[in-house]
């Protein structure tokens, strides 16, 4: 793993564009977790550590898509029905081994291979079925069918040498599908990534916990612990660290022994009690970046723990700015470490349903909720982004209740009501 270097932004210096830090995490940071075979019924969520190439076709024969009668193209009549003899009946998994005479139908069912030398499938209920001589059956088929109708060809879907999926894919049900489908039984996949968790803060108590005067429930890293664990994380919980530069320091230090990556909130902001930042260089580490141009979440850390260390990802304390930060920051630093291929999030074209101001020179992330789509007067129908009656960093409430972010590049300063805007679902963030 290439660290990232020790060229921390001061405090008072200019706030670093979203797009450079991430950037920068994809640049330098590398897979850092080891590669195991997993059993395909496990696979479903796992990072594939190598591309897989098919070494079989799917499906490996001329197969029937339909119940129905394999004959031959050219025997049948131009503008009139053909009568044929059925010669006999091929089944999924039982074809007919005998070769396929010409001027001769053969009942074929759904997925039977096609006998050699047919070429094309009616479908049964385009046909009648009679008696014919000695107890045999003829039937007769209609005019007008294609040549082909109704023949999958082998290797319709997977032709051998077809690469099937490529390393870094995070599995999904279908890929698991594919994989088993060529005949693998297991998949060589990323060891999970390793994450110790901590929130800070004196005023911070454990759900559950009788409540001190000022004191608050810690949500934090219930949402932090809920997000590793959708990107297939193995979380240690650290629990809540107390507003102490030595207890900061002593918590890092053990955590970055045995993980890969060390994630905390609270504790970013430059006020006498926010002691992360100091705690990450006692431990021989530095902090890349500080102050990002976004809202919510402006301070955020990204760092590493000792010389030699893993990574540190220090997010804010607010339960709005944790989650978007988590979402726009971290998730891009789990997925190199775990050796993911993750592309950038593809927005969704939404009509703005209220009016918005921001500052010049930052990113924002508005939490919104969608309405089914109004037509305009252009004629396009889009669905309608809703503001949350409360949007302040710390409303949790907001980011349960909406269905996604609009985002506001860093060069606006007013979107009117109305306006196309790009929109962020939260399902394809997690």
């Amino acid at each position: 793993m290439t660290q990232l270097s020790d060229d921390c932004f001061a405090f008072g210096g200019d706030l670093v564009p979203l797009a450079e830090v991430v950037a920068e995490i994809r640049a330098k940071l590398a897979p850092v977790v080891g590669i195991e075979m997993c059993p395909l019924w496990q696979a479903t969520g796992r990072v594939l550590a190598r591309t897989v190439v098919a070494d079989r076709s799917v499906p490996p024969h001329d197969n029937s898509a339909v119940d129905g009668y394999a004959v031959f193209f050219a025997d049948l009549e131009a503008t009139a029905p053909t009568r044929l003899p059925v010669v006999g009946r091929a089944s999924a998994g039982h074809p007919w081994t005998a070769p396929q005479a010409r001027g001769t139908a053969l009942r074929v069912l759904t997925g039977a291979v096609m006998p050699g030398g047919a070429d094309t499938v009616f479908m049964e209920e385009d046909c009648t079925l009679a008696d014919g001589p000695g107890g045999s059956q003829v039937v007769e088929l209609p005019a007008g069918i294609k040549r082909g109708a109704n023949r999958r060809a082998a290797g319709e879907d997977i032709t051998a040498g077809d690469m099937l999926l490529t390393a870094g894919r995070r599995l999904r049900a279908a890929d698991v599908g594919l994989l088993a489908s060529v005949g693998r039984t297991e998949a060589a996949v990323r060891s999970p990534l390793r994450v110790a968790l901590f929130s800070t803060g004196d005023e911070i108590c454990e759900p559950g916990a009788d409540v001190r005067p000022g004191c608050v429930y810690d949500a934090n890293r219930y949402v932090l612990h809920a997000g590793l664990a959708r990107l297939g994380c193995r979380v240690t919980d650290l629990g809540i660290v107390p507003d102490d530069r030595d207890a900061c320091r002593r918590v890092l230090a053990e955590a970055a022994r045995e993980h890969d990556l060390v994630l905390g909130s609270g504790g970013m902001s430059a006020s006498e009690e926010d002691h992360v930042k100091a705690a990450v260089r006692a431990t021989g580490g530095s902090i890349r970046h500080w102050r990002l141009a976004i809202k919510p979440g402006r301070p955020v850390a990204v760092g590493t723990l000792g010389p030699d260390g893993p990574p540190f990802v220090g997010l804010p304390g607010n339960p709005v700015a944790v989650l978007v930060t988590f979402l726009m920051v971290a998730r891009p630093v789990i997925a190199q470490l775990a050796g993911m291929a993750l592309a950038d999030p593809q927005p969704q074209r939404v009509r703005l349903g209220f009016a918005h101001r921001k500052k010049a020179g930052r990113r924002e992330f508005l939490r919104v909720t969608l309405d089914p789509p109004a037509a305009e007067d252009d004629g396009t129908r889009l669905p309608v982004a809703k503001a949350f009656s409360r949007d302040g960093a710390g409303v949790l409430t907001s980011m349960s209740a909406a269905d996604g972010l609009v985002v506001v590049d860093e060069e606006a300063q007013h979107l009117a009501a109305g306006e196309v805007v790009d929109y962020l679902p939260f399902e394809g963030l997690l």
